[in-house]
């Protein structure tokens, strides 16, 4: 059966399907399909979740070796299984075979690029789409990104112009993940109310030459001197040091959740897989340099540090917040910055 994404929820809310196929090349909505599968599986007892990340060297007979521990485990499961292309020959016999013997207890998640109606033809995509659902994702452009841009802002409880909201798709320019970090930019800075067109103005072009993003990155990477250029950037260009802070928090907080995870016994991409948010190539690239640099103690004396500087930005704590937010990038190079917390020396 075919839904289109805004049918998926609707369609969810009556029933959990065996199999779920999830397609396109635009990452945002890919993302939030699978989270929207995924959640109303958890909501119908499907609590375990297994990730299967599928490359040239994927062993596609773990696939079928989980269909199989059902029976022995009895424990209603989740089957995440992202491919980074089209199943090769062995993986569409192996989605074949699973079809023919579908478990009780799993739902099977198929996430992967665009399938044109070529691919669609296929065996291994045809059996699996008369067993279940198939979400093709597409990029959004002209009214239905304005419609889209309209209804996330509106879940943040903001509204703007249409001559705003024009604004902000002309900076996008299509890129859905840009735009939704535009649109918590936004929220961060000015709150659930009416944003008008100079806020949003303004928020674009402080996006201009540095990004928030970039300093992240090169704190997670431990590279203390690029990250020192991007943050002096981004405050003499005037972006707010709460969207700075936010950006950073953002990334320490997942940190510590996967270091933890770490520490317990799991591999780093295992830690990964049990996040509740699909984390993309280039942020997960920094965040395992970092994962596999730095000590759990150091991640969360990082947070602390942020934790600090969010009491600067509140006024509840005197101080430089554009020095504490130095510091938090320089903790997270490994470096030793004294006094973190008050009172710790």
């Amino acid at each position: 059966m075919k839904l289109s994404l805004d049918q998926l929820p609707m369609a969810l809310g009556k029933s959990i399907a065996p199999v779920y196929i999830i397609s396109g090349d635009e990452p945002l909505q890919l993302n939030e399909a699978l989270d929207t599968v995924r959640k109303a599986a958890f909501g119908r007892g499907f609590i375990d979740r297994e990730v299967f990340y599928v490359d040239g060297s994927f062993d596609w007979g773990r696939l079928l070796e989980a269909c199989s521990s059902f029976s022995l485990f009895g424990e209603p499961r989740i089957l995440d299984l992202r491919l980074s292309g089209k199943p090769d020959k062995e993986g569409a016999a192996a989605l074949e075979a699973y079809a023919k013997r579908l478990p009780d207890d799993a739902v099977l998640i198929v996430t992967l690029p665009k399938l044109t109606a070529t691919d669609q033809k296929a065996a291994w995509f045809q059996v699996l789409e008369k067993k279940g659902v198939f979400v093709q994702v597409w990029p959004l452009s002209g009214q239905p990104l304005i419609a889209w841009l309209d209804k996330r802002m509106s879940a943040k409880k903001m509204l703007a112009d249409r001559s705003g909201l024009l604004i902000l798709a002309a900076r996008v320019e299509g890129n859905l993940l840009a735009a939704a970090q535009e649109i918590e930019k936004l929220h961060i800075l000015y709150g659930p109310k009416r944003i008008s067109d100079d806020m949003i103005r303004k928020s674009v072009a402080d996006s201009a030459r540095y990004d928030v993003y970039d300093l992240a990155e090169a704190a997670l990477q431990g590279q203390i001197t690029r990250a020192h250029r991007v943050l002096q950037g981004l405050r003499g260009e005037g972006i707010a040091n709460a969207v700075v802070l936010w950006a950073l928090a953002r990334d320490i907080r997942l940190l510590c959740r996967i270091k933890h995870l770490m520490d317990g016994g799991e591999g780093l991409e295992s830690a990964f897989s049990r996040q509740k948010e699909r984390v993309w190539d280039k942020r997960k690239s920094s965040l395992s340099t970092a994962a596999q640099r730095l000590t759990l103690d150091q991640a969360h004396r990082a947070l602390l540090l942020c934790a600090k500087a969010d009491r600067m930005i509140k006024g509840m704590e005197s101080g430089d917040t554009w020095e504490a937010l130095l510091d938090v990038c320089l903790s997270l190079g490994g470096e030793p910055v004294a006094g973190i917390i008050a009172g710790t020396g």
